[in-house]
């Protein structure tokens, strides 16, 4: 986490005393920098951070899923990085997050390994990484940091821009129209009941308010007026239950090309999914949502879906003119339609969502030093680096996914998953209280459409 120094960004709001409402904020750069970069955070770091954050409040099957994830065995993994990927996936956007007031996410900086005596001309950002030439990549090295300069103030928004900040998270220039908009709304004819007052914002309240906009649409009241936390972002949100009745329904609509067969243990008298069996690369596709970002899951996701209001956040964004209030068109397609770290994509991956690019890495033998730049030529003495995928072993000839496989796995309807256990099956039925005379056993085709809608994308 950052410093514990780091001075709070200070906001204006304008709050209804007598509903104890915040109306709206007003801030400069430093705090949409901030709320804008929750879009680019990976869905696993977001759960990370906020899963045992107050108020107590949980944040459906998706934590049940990081939780697997923690407790399953690592040898079920193609490599060991990959188990890490999962639990702490990168930020394609993590080099300008590394620039705001206030940056939640602890995550370590990359490092960088190289082959003992620097031969082996591959790199990789995770230790003991074995390399198809079969060399171990374990040796440290450093790459010497790019100097910001001190006056390059804003992120991905103009520096000295002020906005107003609904409390359902609209960011709009600020304009009286809006203001008397904001007002009306609430019934405020003649501001009477409204007051000024400054916030202060830290750490603790950017997480809270990253909590409050997946499952509020009043974060800024929930976070800074302490209102009582709002209902449990629950099942329903990310339902595999209703994902897979989907498929007992109907064909897979298979927008993506791509299909996968699901094995159902039904129960015939009360109608409902007990646990469906399927291979690993389906358990691949659920396991590949922790990485992929807030952004891509918003912009995926059916209109009216989400129960927080990051959806306004993001709408906020597309409706802002990026020649006057952002840093570049660049930035505002990072935000709406933000990409996959290096490496966390794989082949045929079904969500088809694009994935970052490496920059060009160098090793001068003159000094042994690692450096990063585009305009290096290499020639003798320096040679042009690739990074290893982390996901593969010296073995593999393709880029998988991160599940070791063929393998087959038992997937509960809260989205529990574990390896295929006929004993762990037989004491859910139990659990269930569903008699084995009860039971069918059904195989649906699902698609990209099913699973986006129901687990959240």
């Amino acid at each position: 986490m950052e410093d514990e120094h780091v001075k709070p960004i200070s906001l204006k709001a304008l709050v209804d005393k007598e509903s104890k409402k915040v109306i709206f904020a007003e801030s400069n750069e430093e705090f949409i920098d901030v709320l804008f970069s929750f879009l680019t955070m990976p869905m696993g770091t977001i759960i990370r951070l906020i899963r045992n954050r107050p108020p107590t409040m949980g944040i459906g099957c998706m934590n049940n899923l990081y939780e697997c994830i923690e407790n399953l065995d690592v040898q079920l993994f193609r490599t060991e990085a990959c188990k890490k990927m999962l639990l702490y996936p990168r930020n394609a956007a993590a080099d300008q997050c590394r620039r705001l007031k206030l940056n939640v996410d602890e995550t370590e900086p990359l490092r960088y390994f190289l082959g003992e005596g620097g031969h082996c001309p591959h790199l990789s950002h995770y230790k003991d990484v074995i390399c198809r030439c079969g060399e171990c990549i374990n040796i440290e090295k450093f790459l010497p940091e790019k100097k910001c300069l001190a006056q390059d103030r804003g992120v991905f928004v103009k520096e000295m821009t002020r906005f107003m900040i609904s409390d359902e998270l609209r960011v709009m220039p600020p304009s009286t129209e809006e203001t008397l908009s904001l007002l009306l709304n609430l019934g405020l004819i003649d501001g009477m009941t409204t007051e000024e007052c400054n916030l202060d914002i830290g750490i603790d309240e950017v997480l809270t308010l990253l909590k409050m906009s997946l499952v509020s649409k009043t974060p800024l009241t929930e976070t800074f007026l302490k209102h009582n936390p709002t209902p449990e972002l629950d099942q329903k949100y990310f339902d595999m239950g209703n994902y897979i009745k989907s498929g007992m329904g109907e064909p897979a609509s298979d927008v993506r090309g791509k299909t996968f067969m699901i094995k159902l243990t039904v129960s015939k008298s009360k109608k409902m999914v007990c646990y469906a069996e399927t291979s690993e690369a389906f358990v691949d596709l659920l396991f590949s949502f922790l990485t992929v970002p807030l952004g891509y899951a918003v912009k995926e996701m059916h209109t009216g879906t989400w129960k927080g209001c990051v959806n306004h956040l993001y709408n906020s964004i597309h409706e802002l003119d990026a020649e006057q209030f952002l840093k570049s068109n660049e930035h505002k397609a990072m935000l709406l339609s933000p990409k996959l770290a290096p490496n966390f994509g794989y082949e045929n991956h079904p969500l088809g969502i694009e994935e970052d690019k490496h920059p060009q890495y160098y090793y001068v033998f003159s000094g042994s030093k690692l450096i990063s730049d585009e305009t290096i030529v290499p020639r003798r003495g320096i040679s042009a680096l690739t990074v290893v995928d982390p996901k593969s072993s010296s073995k593999d000839t393709a880029t998988g996914g991160f599940v070791k496989g063929p393998a087959m796995f038992s997937i509960t309807d809260n989205l529990i998953i574990a390896p295929i256990s006929p004993i762990s099956c037989l004491s859910l039925l139990r659990k269930l209280k569903v008699p084995l005379d009860d039971i069918e056993v059904r195989l649906v085709k699902v698609g990209y459409e099913e699973v986006s809608h129901h687990i959240g994308f």
